[in-house]
């Protein structure tokens, strides 16, 4: 079953098709920003707020969130492992 993570300013994202969550800051991930506003496979959820995450997506959508990469990775882990807890009981 699909789990949804708040990825800012209520704006979710289905944690199966996350490939993964990078910082902004670096260089290359500027160009894969740049090169997804070119695509138009850019997904800005910032809200006009600082980028400091950049989430990738299996359908190779980018995704821009204002949170820090760590903490979207804790939302991440938190929710797999309630899933786990869950079928641990089933």
């Amino acid at each position: 079953m699909a789990k949804l993570i708040n990825i800012g300013f209520g704006n979710m994202v289905n944690t199966d098709k996350i490939v993964g969550i990078i910082s902004s800051d670096s260089a290359p991930a500027k160009r894969m920003i740049s090169r997804g506003k070119e695509q138009e496979i850019l997904i800005d959820a910032t809200q006009g707020r600082r980028t400091k995450s950049v989430i990738f997506a299996e359908n190779h959508q980018i995704i821009l969130s204002a949170l820090q990469p760590e903490t979207l990775a804790g939302r991440f882990n938190s929710g797999t492992q309630e899933a786990a807890a869950e079928n641990d009981e089933s």
